[in-house]
């Protein structure tokens, strides 16, 4: 996989961290199969073996000196270390000793009788980690051993690694208080009782002999207050005396180190070398420069991109290898990846059907790899030069190539400055129009859009695409899947329906796949939780819609009822958050490029007799910067983005948005700016957080569904337990503006789980509703 290159002394080399998922989804399916009780633990752990050897196997090929271990997970990191640490809560009945399987997806996944614990985005990606629910009575114990058994597992290859732990101060930091405990607790008042469990660790790792431990901690790239910055001081030096006799890194990644945190950081004794994401952190580059960089340590320079799939520009990089190694010394600069590399695909050699000219501009896991070796060999005059001229010809061949470019799609986005493109009416004048049209019940039930997705299905998809079937056998399918999906949420007596997306595999990839200045990929997976995985589309070029993308089957799915049908879109701020965006133009203005093609599939929608259009705008706290002072513009551009979309509606045709699993709290003023009709939003998992913002007054006027089940767990929520949770919702918000529906989509979950789910959904919507009557 990799291209055979020696290994060297004068420069190395580094990897922050591997896709775990195998190229062709390995663990994805022995997950799933384990779960569904087909397969045993033992088989699902010889597969993640088998990924484990291979991954290290291919670094110490390639020449990588420091290969990570540890950073394999079933499900994510975050997890793991609240397992390492024993912090169950106290709903899963852990009795101590080593956590199982059957703890550990308790708490990812929930079970028949408890939830899930809470899920929400790794900083600014589209992964997830589950978050760590703490307060002053947890007790903490050494529970997994994951990482010391991780290390010697790799020793006994013969391949020595550094092993990778999430930092005490960025675990606790991204912690939440336990249900019960006061929301003021801070969970940095448990830092001397996880430290305790973290020197237990970095014993035994001493023990079996690693000579480097890495510590992730992406918090410091935040804005962190004064007595946050203190805590990485206490951590570490607390933890000196353990670490004595070890190479310690302290990596960050996603964003620029602040100045202050930089002065935290690089002032500890007890770390002895720095890692630094140059790609999204550029800003760091010129701090090294000039507040300069401890004599003796190690700095670990991030100078190929783990988040994108862009082949490095290596001249480029050289010249900022160059400019540090003069700062730090030659001896002591290890080149490295700005972050672990599970955020892009695994191998471009899998990618046989790929255009060749676009295909010769990217780079995968399995080059980016190639490209570190590569760089730090360069760096300690090795330089190859084949390799070197072939990426360069490729950059020129980027940057020079017609399709790159369409001047009617830069001419068109560059018109929209001078306007805000808000509809000419007011939210609730717009309500009052609709729902004279719509006539729905008070707390009207919907789902977010997408139905269980059956292997028949896939099928069926699969074998249209691999011309096995006609396009009128496959339309014949997909019309008979829609009918079903139809029938089932008038038998729920569900008020507005969805057509269930049958013909998507993925929300991102179906339109990607409709719009020009895409690129697709076969097996470019990367994971978002668990074992669920996407395939981001790559936007190469400026964005167009040639043709009508949902018209077809959103006017199919309308004739079959007579209740309203939602046309479902994504829009155009998922659209790129969820993609592998193109590097040489700012995001914004390839997002509204995309949000003028969504405009006309809109207006196409309306014009075909659609009443309600829902345009998902999942991602859009994703994209968030992680520094405050870039908020606002980022919000400025994404919201505008989404009101192109749809300023030219009518007023009785009711726009609808979603967005799931994120903190929303903090941006709810932009959210209500996006002036959509009814937003679904992602409430029951994350303990109804998102209620507190209208305890604490904000007044929201437009539609809103919080979601009252979490559709990524098993777990079937009784009639009671769902009319509890909009009860909740009844005491913050108005009984006229509220609806009822579903955390998200229901494409992962199967119709054993959806159908008692959604009938005690509708009889809590019903119960209320008689209760509300009686009460007038």
């Amino acid at each position: 996989m990799f291209s055979s290159l020696c290994v060297f002394r004068k420069m190395a080399s580094h990897i922050v961290g591997y896709p775990r998922m195998g190229p062709k989804r390995e663990l994805k399916f022995a997950l799933e199969s384990f779960w569904d009780g087909k397969s045993t633990a033992d088989d699902l752990q010889k597969v993640a073996t088998d990924l484990r050897h291979s991954i290290w196997k291919q670094m110490a090929d390639a020449g990588i000196k420091y290969i990570p271990s540890n950073t394999f997970s079933y499900y994510d990191q975050v997890l793991d270390t609240t397992a390492m640490l024993g912090a169950v809560p106290e709903r899963y009945n852990f009795t101590g000793g080593e956590i199982g399987f059957d703890i550990y997806f308790s708490m990812a996944r929930g079970n028949a009788s408890v939830p899930a614990m809470e899920m929400t985005k790794w900083f600014d990606t589209n992964y997830h980690f589950i978050v760590p629910e703490l307060g002053p009575n947890t007790k903490f114990s050494y529970s997994s051993h994951k990482p010391v058994s991780e290390y010697k597992e790799a020793k006994a290859l013969g391949i020595e690694t550094v092993p990778v732990l999430i930092g005490p101060v960025t675990y606790l930091l991204l912690s939440k208080p336990a249900k019960g405990v006061e929301k003021s607790f801070s969970p940095l008042a448990l830092l001397g009782s996880i430290l305790l469990i973290y020197k237990e660790v970095i014993a035994e790792l001493k023990a079996a002999g690693a000579s480097w431990i890495q510590f992730d901690e992406p918090t410091l790239v935040m804005d962190l207050e004064s007595h946050q910055l203190e805590a990485f001081t206490k951590a570490y030096t607390e933890l000196e005396s353990s670490l004595s006799g070890l190479n310690v890194l302290v990596e960050t990644y996603f964003a620029d180190v602040p100045t202050e945190a930089y002065k935290t950081i690089t002032a500890l004794k007890s770390i002895s070398g720095f890692g630094f994401d140059l790609v999204r952190g550029t800003k760091t580059l010129d701090l090294v420069k000039s507040a300069g960089f401890p004599a003796g340590k190690y700095l670990f320079a991030g100078v190929v991109d783990g988040r994108n799939i862009w082949a490095n520009d290596l001249a480029s990089s050289i010249s900022t290898l160059e400019t540090l190694e003069a700062i730090v010394g030659k001896d002591k600069l290890v080149v490295s990846t700005s972050c672990s590399l599970m955020h892009t695909a695994v191998d471009l050699v899998n990618e046989t059907k790929l255009d060749s000219e676009i295909k010769s501009w990217l780079a995968f896991a399995a080059q980016k790899v190639v490209e570190v070796n590569g760089l730090a060999k360069a760096s300690a005059g090795q330089k190859d030069e084949a390799f070197f001229s072939a990426n360069a010809a490729a950059q020129a061949s980027r940057k020079s190539s017609p399709r790159v470019t369409n001047e009617e799609v830069q001419k068109a986005a560059a018109a929209l400055k001078g306007s805000d493109h808000r509809r000419a009416t007011n939210v609730s004048a717009r309500l009052d129009a609709q729902q004279k049209k719509l006539n729905l019940p008070i707390l009207p039930t919907t789902t977010i859009g997408s139905f269980p997705q059956t292997m028949d299905l896939r099928r069926v998809r699969r074998e249209y695409k691999a011309n096995k079937i006609s396009e009128e056998e496959y339309v014949k399918a997909i019309k008979e899947e829609i009918s079903k999906v139809v029938k089932l949420q008038e038998e729920f007596d569900i008020d507005v329906l969805v057509h269930g997306e049958p013909e998507r595999n993925d929300m991102v990839e179906y339109f990607g796949e409709q719009l020009s200045g895409f690129a697709f990929t076969v097996n470019g997976w990367v994971q978002s939780y668990g074992s669920r995985c996407v395939k981001p589309p790559i936007i190469y070029g400026d964005v167009s819609r040639p043709k009508a993308m949902t018209v077809f089957w959103s006017k199919m799915a309308q004739s079959m009822t007579a209740r309203p049908m939602k046309g479902m879109l994504t829009g155009p701020v998922t659209i790129l958050n969820w993609s592998f965006v193109r590097n040489d133009q700012p995001r914004f203005e390839t997002c509204y490029q995309i949000a003028l093609a969504i405009k006309k599939e809109v207006e196409d929608l309306e014009a075909a007799g659609i009443q309600v259009i829902q345009i998902d705008e999942a991602a859009l706290r994703e994209g968030l910067p992680l520094r405050k002072s870039e908020q606002a513009f980022y919000l400025d551009w994404a919201v505008h983005s989404f009101r192109i979309t749809n300023c030219g509606v009518q007023d009785t045709t009711q726009i609808h948005t979603h967005m799931c699993y994120s903190n929303f709290n903090d941006i709810i003023h932009s959210i209500i700016n996006m002036d959509a009709d009814v937003i679904t939003i992602e409430n029951s998992r994350s303990d109804e957080k998102l209620l507190s913002v209208f305890r604490e007054g904000v007044k929201y006027g437009a539609g809103i569904g919080p979601g009252v089940y979490d559709i990524h767990s098993p777990r079937i929520p009784s009639t009671e337990e769902i009319a509890d949770r909009i009860n909740k919702m009844l005491a913050v918000l108005e009984t006229n503006i509220l609806w009822v529906n579903p955390d998200c989509g229901l494409k992962t979950r199967k119709y054993a789980e959806v159908k008692p789910a959604l009938t005690n959904m509708v009889a809590a919507a019903k119960l209320l509703r008689t209760q509300l009557a009686s009460t007038k």
